[in-house]
C-alpha cells in the first residue's frame, strides 16, 4: 500500500522525503525526544540510512514496513515520526512505534498521532493486533497509549540494551475488535472521515 496520506484534525500522516533529514534530526539527534527510546542519539548520516531504506521499503510488494512523517496540518511542518513494522511472527499483527519534536510535546500531539496510525493499521492494512513497547520510566508515553484504548500487557524483562545497561520493555497492544468497539479512540476527522 503506497503512499498513505491519512488526515486527522490537526495532523497528517505521509511517506518520507529526502528532504525530512533534517526535521527527523531534530527527533532522532535529540538527546531529549530519545531519552526513552531504544537507541542513542543518530548523527545526521544515520538518520540519511534511516530515511533511505523508509523510501526505498515504501514501494516493495509486500510492503512489511511504513515508516511516516507526521506533520502539523496548518504549518505543515513534520513534528512527528510514527513507524508501523509488520510481525512475521504473528498473523495480522504489527509492532509501532512514534515519537515527536520535543517543541510539539504537551499539545496532545501524541494521541492524535497514535491514533492516525492505529487507523492505518486497523481500517486500511486490515490487522488484528498492533503493539507497542516503552521505557518503564516513559509516563507520557504510557498516557499516550492509554488514551486511545491500549491494554498494558506485562514486562519484557532486559529488552533494550542502551547506555551500556539493560532497560525493561513495558508492552501496550489493542485489538481490532477493541478499535472497533471504541469509536472515541478513532482520529478526530478533517472535514469528513480521516482520509487514505
Amino acid at each position: 500500500m503506497y503512499p498513505i496520506n491519512r488526515s486527522s484534525t490537526r495532523l497528517a500522516l505521509r511517506e518520507l522525503s529526502v528532504e525530512d533529514v533534517n526535521a527527523v534530526l531534530a527527533i532522532y539527534g535529540s538527546p531529549q525526544a530519545t531519552e526513552h527510546l531504544s537507541f542513542e542519539p543518530r548523527s545526521r548520516e544515520q538518520v540519511g540510512q534511516i530515511i533511505a531504506r523508509s523510501i526505498a521499503g515504501a514501494t516493495e510488494r509486500p510492503r512489511r514496513e511504513f515508516s511516516l512523517a507526521v506533520i502539523e496540518r496548518k504549518s505543515s511542518a513534520l513534528v512527528g515520526f510514527g513507524r508501523l513494522a509488520l510481525d512475521p511472527h504473528q498473523q495480522r499483527g504489527a509492532t509501532m512505534g512514534f515519537a515527536l519534536r520535543p517543541e510539539a510535546w504537551g499539545a496532545s500531539y501524541g494521541v492524535e498521532m497514535v491514533r492516525l496510525l492505529l487507523s492505518v493499521g486497523f481500517d486500511d492494512l486490515n490487522l488484528h493486533r498492533i503493539w507497542g513497547a516503552r521505557s518503564p520510566w516513559n509516563e507520557a508515553s504510557a498516557r499516550t497509549m492509554a488514551a486511545v484504548g491500549m491494554v498494558e500487557e506485562g514486562v519484557i524483562r532486559e529488552h533494550v540494551l542502551k547506555g551500556g545497561v539493560w532497560r525493561d520493555s513495558v508492552v501496550h497492544a489493542i485489538l481490532e475488535s477493541e478499535w472497533r468497539a471504541a469509536p472515541a479512540a478513532r482520529p478526530p476527522a478533517a472535514g469528513g472521515q480521516p482520509t487514505k
